[in-house]
């Protein structure tokens, strides 16, 4: 499964130096019960995901969660699934595929959660390249947040420190205001906003706000201090929620979007608590009553279309919209495997050293060490 042996044969012969190794969130190995039974279970018993003590997360997940969701679940998954199976896994192989060959640097990837692991992917790389020195990860998570970025880079970190690699890890920092990405966001969204739209609507991936307070180095700027991400603080280099909004305003920018053709939302809540808002399914329901017919949508927060935008936002949301008396919905697909976005991959991994944001607090070296 792992996309490093297709470009062995032809690196078999080099010394090979550097290597390349992409992570995203991860899927089910099918859109059967016990498949998604146990993808559910690993990520939500995640304590960066749900960040309870360990019996009282156990119980709410293995006792109430999992059991109560993963039929509805699975049936979720059916609805997207192909004949290459997980749409996010295939697009992620593919991508890295593409990556490698841009690159001329052998690429592999890896999932946070399901296969293949950081551990099977490292193993394979060190069997591969006997030579490697340096391997480059980058997290396919735009933004910094606990529950995305950080715990993937702690997965991969973990995993290679139980065993005597030869080569170091170099971690690539959250790439949320870099212009490649930045011009590969605008560029994929531009020609869906040749129409007419009232609309442009940015749907996050929610979290809850206690997560923004806890990566606050600090504990007094986020949502603490008033108009906090606007605020220049060290605290917006792990504040998801200034990051989301830098991506935005720098898209904006990008398009040339009047301030009143575009706004910010945040989507799959899980729990009571209080999380980013405004919630994306409520802003769909309010929308259509307030003039806004013909909505444009995105959901910048992931490069590879997944469960999150192909079912909860192209289906459940256009439902929502359509049934308040919305006209139009169109749903922006995500980076995937544009050209551009390939080139920009390359270009980011390119440029992880002169990224200015992670170098300024010792947290953030320790953390991309």
């Amino acid at each position: 499964m792992l996309i490093v042996k297709q470009f062995a044969p032809r690196m078999q012969n080099d010394s090979q130096s550097k290597a390349i190794l992409l992570m995203n969130l991860g899927s089910p190995d099918s859109f059967e019960n016990k498949d998604v039974k146990k993808y559910l279970t690993e990520f939500l018993m995640d304590e960066r995901v749900i960040d309870i003590s360990q019996p009282f997360r156990s119980l709410l997940v293995k006792g109430i969660i999992v059991p109560f969701r993963t039929s509805g679940s699975a049936a979720k998954y059916k609805t997207i699934w192909t004949k290459d199976g997980s749409p996010l896994v295939h697009l992620t192989a593919t991508l890295t595929k593409a990556v490698s060959a841009t690159t001329d640097i052998p690429a592999a990837f890896c999932m946070r959660y399901g296969s293949p692991t950081a551990k099977d992917t490292l193993e394979e790389l060190q069997a591969t390249f006997p030579d490697l020195d340096e391997l480059i990860v980058l997290p396919l998570y735009p933004h910094y947040a606990m529950s995305s970025y950080e715990t993937a880079v702690e997965d991969v970190k973990d995993a290679f420190s139980k065993k005597n690699y030869s080569f170091s890890l170099k971690i690539v920092p959250p790439f949320y205001n870099h212009p490649a990405y930045i011009n590969a966001l605008a560029q994929s969204m531009a020609p869906y906003l040749q129409a007419e739209y009232d609309l442009m609507l940015f749907s996050y991936h929610g979290i809850p706000e206690r997560h923004v307070k806890k990566t606050d180095p600090n504990k007094n700027h986020c949502l603490e201090q008033k108009d906090c991400c606007n605020v220049d603080s060290p605290a917006h280099h792990f504040c998801y929620r200034h990051q989301v909004f830098e991506t935005t305003k720098l898209t904006a920018q990008h398009l040339r979007l009047p301030k009143d053709k575009y706004s910010v939302s945040f989507q799959s809540r899980l729990g009571r608590d209080k999380w980013l808002q405004p919630a994306t399914a409520e802003l769909l329901k309010e929308l259509p009553a307030k003039g806004i017919k013909k909505l444009v949508i995105a959901c910048p927060a992931f490069v590879s279309d997944c469960l999150e935008t192909l079912e909860e936002i192209e289906m459940e949301g256009r439902e929502i919209f359509m049934e308040a008396g919305g006209e139009s919905y169109t749903l922006i697909p995500c980076l995937n495997t544009l050209p551009v976005w390939v080139e920009a991959v390359g270009t980011i991994i390119k440029d992880m050293d002169k990224r200015d944001f992670d170098v300024k607090s010792k947290a953030a070296k320790e953390l991309i060490s």
